[in-house]
């Protein structure tokens, strides 16, 4: 398959409308992190797993299509974590501290265990499951250059370089976006919640640091540069402070060290955590700045803002989210606006969501804020529309320069 000539099925973005969109992951039930555990552990058969994966999906996939969201996903119910669907078993081991949540837990980075490295599975394989079971538009997110790219340290794997192991990091991951298109997505996310956590000093996490953001800009960038210009408008990236237990990891990093990093990122769209910040608004008035501080040799990326907090049971109301998208109107033009949460509901499977209660009350109340979220950007298109602020054609904006605004 080649990347360069795959032709994508992307659809065009609305016009005069705030799109919204799930970031991807929604709370397994207790049911399936259950008889996971006991197939990892030899008490159920992999059929009974199978079963209660598919039946995960579907309920999934009608419960968001029951929220009247334009576009879904199937909530990454199949996956074991956002972070390492791609990866064999016999490939990999137990590698360093990847990030260190507030609440004192961490998850660790797989290290490859043999070379070369290889994708032994695809987020294609989900949407092409996805689509036996709906005909709505679908969203798929998919892992990041930047966060494979921590599974080799400096020095290589044996006669394995490093410049090597990048280039096969590359290629798979532009191909795994491509067969997302190829098997029916409408719109692809990446998804790089490190980035933010790069700028977070933690002695535990000794890959991070500025130098580890300027990688990872890089990488995604080569993702992209192997993309058509069609397909590059349908591919999102999508930053936060993390998500895993109900805590987070890297909340405490401001985004003005990110952001005008961030937009460096040839993508054709952004989702931003907002919601769970201390001034969602703050977020919109740095990202509009950005926009505005840019020059017009490339189309405008859209930039969905995070309007719900998956990390708190608390229901947002649809009128605070209208309410905080008018706002971001004032800073971010409304046609390259629009929404979505601040991140996955649950980036791991096995999560117990303690905030919550319980995996399965998590899963109602994500299904109950995706319906707000859809709702509140309805309210905000209309009191939108009624002031005329949207604009067209929508204007063009670069990449800009590091610098930032406060």
């Amino acid at each position: 398959m080649s990347p360069q000539t795959t032709h994508s099925d992307a659809s065009p973005w609305p016009r005069g409308t705030l799109p919204t969109e799930p970031v991807g992951s929604v709370p397994r039930p207790a049911r399936l992190q259950r008889v996971v555990l006991d197939a990892e552990t030899g008490l159920a058969p992999m059929s009974e797993l199978q079963d209660e994966q598919d039946r995960a999906v579907r309920d999934t996939l009608l419960r968001m299509a029951e929220t009247g969201s334009p576009i879904i996903t199937d909530g990454e119910q199949r996956r074991q974590s956002f972070a390492s669907y791609p990866l064999g078993t016999e490939d990999v081991d137990e590698g360093p501290v990847f990030a260190v949540f507030a609440d004192g837990h961490h998850r660790v980075i797989p290290s490859l265990a043999r070379a070369p490295f290889a994708f032994h599975a695809w987020a294609a394989d989900d949407v092409r499951a996805a689509r036996e079971v709906t005909d709505l538009p679908l969203k798929q997110a998919v892992i990041s250059p930047s966060m494979l790219s921590l599974m080799v340290p400096d020095e290589g794997l044996g006669d394995y370089t490093r410049a090597e192991f990048l280039d096969d990091v590359v290629q798979g991951c532009a191909e795994d976006i491509v067969r997302c298109f190829e098997a029916g997505a409408s719109r692809v996310s990446i998804d790089f919640t490190e980035g933010r956590l790069a700028l977070r000093r933690d002695v535990r996490a000794p890959w991070a640091g500025p130098h580890a953001l300027t990688s990872f800009i890089e990488l995604i960038n080569r993702v992209l540069d192997r993309l058509t210009p069609h397909q590059r408008l349908a591919v999102g990236v999508h930053t936060c402070p993390g998500n895993d237990n109900d805590s987070a990891h890297s909340a405490d990093v401001d985004y003005a060290g990110l952001i005008p990093e961030l937009f460096q990122i040839n993508a054709g769209y952004f989702l931003v955590q907002a919601a769970s910040e201390k001034d969602p608004d703050r977020v919109a008035r740095l990202i509009g700045r950005q926009l505005r501080s840019a020059s017009t040799e490339r189309v405008a990326p859209r930039v969905l803002i995070g309007v719900t907090n998956p990390t708190s049971p608390k229901l947002e109301t649809a009128e605070e989210i209208r309410d905080q998208l008018v706002r971001a109107a004032r800073f971010i033009p409304a046609e390259l606006l629009g929404s979505t949460d601040d991140c996955g509901f649950s980036p791991y499977l096995i999560d117990e969501k303690p905030r919550h209660g319980s995996p399965d009350f998590a899963r109602d109340v994500a299904f109950a804020k995706i319906a707000a979220r859809v709702r509140g950007t309805q309210l905000a298109t209309e009191e939108l529309q009624g002031s005329g602020v949207f604009a067209e054609p929508v204007p063009a904006i670069t990449p800009v320069t590091a610098g930032g605004a406060r």
